[in-house]
C-alpha cells in the first residue's frame, strides 16, 4: 500500500515538471510505441501538433497574457486528440485548474471531443488522479473536486451566461472551443469575460474546420490575429489523414472548390453555400483602384440606415459612379430633428442627386426633411421589388450592389463594412424569388445587424434621374426653401 501511496505521489511530481512544458508532457505521459497499446505503431504528436503545444508552453510563461490559439483545419489531421492532451496536460500539472470544454453541438461534444479525451485518459499515466465521467473530468483528491477539473458544457445562445463566472485567480484557466466556426458570437463575448484575472495562467484554445468566413472564429484568422496565434493546417500535409479520401474528394470537387478549401486545405471559403456577397467580391472592389474621372460625371446618391434601439449603428452612405464612402455613423438616433439636419447638410455638401431612407426607422426623418423642402425618398424593404427575380426591394437592391461590386464598385478599407457586406445569407423562396435574410436572422446566428451594407444599398433603391431634387434646387436658388439647419 505504501509503496502504491509513493508510486502515485512520484507520477504526480513527475508530472508537475511538466507545467511550462506541455509537449514534453505529451511525450512523458501516453505510452508511445509500446506494443499491446492503441500507440504501439506511433512516435508522438505530428509536426502541426508539437508547433501549437511548444505556443502554448512559451505562453503560460508570462501569467500576464492570455495564451490564444486559433486552429484552423481539414478532416483527419488529429485535432481532437490534440484537445485531449491539451486538458490532461492542463489539469496534471497545475493545482486547481478550471477547465470548459464546449463545441458547435451537443452531439459534436459528448461523441466526439469528450469521446476522444476518455481515450487518452484510459492510456494516461496519470489516471489515478483523476475522476472520469460522461461529462467531466475532476480531482480524486478530497476537497479538490469542485476546484481542480474539467466540463464539458454545451453553448446556448439562450444562456450565455453559463459560460459567465469562470474565474480562478491566481491559478490556471482552460477553454477550448471545438468546431469553433459554429459557435455563436454572444459565448464568444461572455468567455472574454474569463480572461480578466491577474496573475493566472490563462489558455484559449478554438479549433475547427473553416466552414463560415464570417463570424469570431473567421475573425481570429483576420482582423483580431494579432491577438491569436493561428495555425491552418492541410490534411494531405498531416502523417495521419486518409489520402485516399483526399484524393477521391480532390477528383470529385477539384483543387480550387470550397468543398476542397474547407474540408482538405483547412481554409476559409471563398463563399458560403448561401452567403450572397463572397468575401472574394469584397476584396476584389476593396483592393480596386479608381481615379476621379471614372466617377465626377455620376449623379450622387445618399443612402441612410435609421436605428433606435440596441447595439444597432445609424448609417449615412454616399455613392457616387464607382465611389463610396460612409459620410457617418452613430451609435443609435433618438433625435430624427438632429439627424435630419445633418444629412440636410450633406445633400447640399455633395449636390445629391437623390436620398433614399429606410423605412422602418426612418419615417420620422423623412416628414422632418419634407416640411424643409426636402424631396428625399423613404424606401420600404419589404416593398415589391421592379425585378421578377426578387422577393422583395430589399433583396433586389443588394442584388444590384453585388453586379455593381463585381463590376465596376470600389470599396474603402472598412473591416466594418466589409464584415456586413459578406453577412446576408440568401435562398430562392417558395416563389421561386431570390430571398435574403433578414437582420432578425443574423442577429440570431450570432451576427451584427449589416447596417452600413444597407446605407449603401440604399443608393441603389430607385433609378436617378438629373430632375430628383430639382424643385428644391429651384426653391434654393430662389431663396424660397432653408438652408439646412436653419430651421
Amino acid at each position: 500500500m505504501e509503496n502504491q501511496q509513493n508510486s502515485f505521489e512520484d507520477v504526480v511530481a513527475f508530472l508537475g515538471e511538466f507545467s511550462h512544458d506541455p509537449l514534453g508532457f505529451v511525450y512523458a505521459a501516453f505510452p508511445w510505441g509500446q506494443q499491446g497499446t492503441e500507440l504501439a505503431d506511433m512516435s508522438g504528436p505530428d509536426v502541426w501538433q508539437r508547433e501549437i503545444l511548444d505556443d502554448i508552453g512559451r505562453g503560460v510563461q508570462d501569467a500576464s497574457i492570455v495564451t490564444r490559439e486559433a486552429v484552423a483545419s481539414g478532416h483527419g489531421v488529429g485535432k481532437s486528440a490534440l484537445v485531449a492532451w491539451v486538458i490532461l496536460w492542463a489539469l496534471a500539472t497545475h493545482e486547481d485548474t478550471r477547465c470548459v470544454v464546449t463545441a458547435n453541438t451537443d452531439t459534436q461534444l459528448r461523441s466526439k471531443t469528450w469521446a476522444e479525451l476518455a481515450k487518452w485518459y484510459r492510456l494516461f499515466i496519470g489516471r489515478d488522479m483523476f475522476c472520469f465521467t460522461a461529462t467531466s473530468l475532476f480531482s480524486a483528491q478530497r476537497g479538490h473536486d469542485k476546484t481542480w477539473r474539467a466540463d464539458a458544457i454545451p453553448w446556448s445562445r439562450d444562456n450565455p451566461e453559463a459560460f459567465a463566472g469562470l474565474h480562478n485567480q491566481g491559478k490556471r484557466i482552460l477553454v477550448v472551443f471545438d468546431e469553433a466556426s459554429a459557435i455563436f458570437d454572444e459565448i464568444w463575448t461572455v468567455t472574454e469575460g474569463a480572461m480578466t484575472d491577474r496573475d493566472t495562467e490563462i489558455v484559449w484554445c478554438v479549433f475547427g474546420n473553416p466552414t463560415r468566413n464570417q463570424g469570431r472564429f473567421f475573425e481570429c484568422f483576420h482582423k483580431n490575429r494579432t491577438f491569436w496565434h493561428c495555425k491552418q493546417v492541410d490534411s494531405r500535409t498531416v502523417a495521419i489523414s486518409n489520402k485516399q479520401q483526399i484524393a477521391q474528394w480532390e477528383a470529385a470537387y477539384g483543387d480550387d472548390s470550397d468543398f476542397f478549401r474547407v474540408r482538405v486545405k483547412g481554409e476559409f471559403p471563398s463563399q458560403s453555400d448561401r452567403q450572397f456577397i463572397s468575401a472574394a467580391i469584397v476584396e476584389e472592389a476593396t483592393q480596386r483602384v479608381i481615379h476621379s474621372h471614372e466617377f465626377s460625371f455620376a449623379p450622387v446618391v445618399i443612402g441612410v440606415d435609421p436605428a433606435w434601439t440596441g447595439e444597432d449603428s445609424f448609417e449615412i452612405f454616399l455613392r457616387q459612379g464607382s465611389m463610396c464612402k460612409s459620410l457617418a455613423s452613430f451609435a443609435r438616433n433618438d433625435d430624427d430633428m438632429r439627424m435630419a439636419e445633418i444629412i440636410a447638410r450633406f445633400e447640399d455638401e455633395y449636390h445629391a442627386m437623390a436620398v433614399n431612407i429606410d423605412q422602418g426607422y426612418g419615417t420620422g426623418i423623412y416628414s422632418i426633411g419634407r416640411n424643409m423642402g426636402r424631396c428625399w425618398n423613404l424606401i420600404s424593404f419589404a416593398s415589391k421589388a421592379t425585378d421578377e427575380t426578387y422577393a422583395n426591394k430589399r433583396a433586389q437592391m443588394w442584388g444590384e450592389l453585388k453586379a455593381w461590386l463585381k463590376d465596376v464598385g470600389a470599396l474603402p478599407e472598412d473591416s466594418v463594412l466589409a464584415s456586413d457586406l459578406t453577412g446576408p445569407e440568401a435562398f430562392i423562396n417558395l416563389r421561386g424569388k431570390l430571398q435574403l435574410e433578414s437582420k432578425e436572422d443574423m442577429k440570431r446566428r450570432g451576427l451584427a445587424s449589416p447596417n452600413k451594407a444597407d446605407a449603401l444599398a440604399l443608393t441603389f433603391a430607385l433609378p436617378v434621374r438629373q430632375t430628383d431634387n430639382s424643385k428644391y434646387r429651384q426653391a434654393r436658388r430662389l431663396g424660397r426653401a432653408p438652408k439646412a439647419g436653419s430651421m
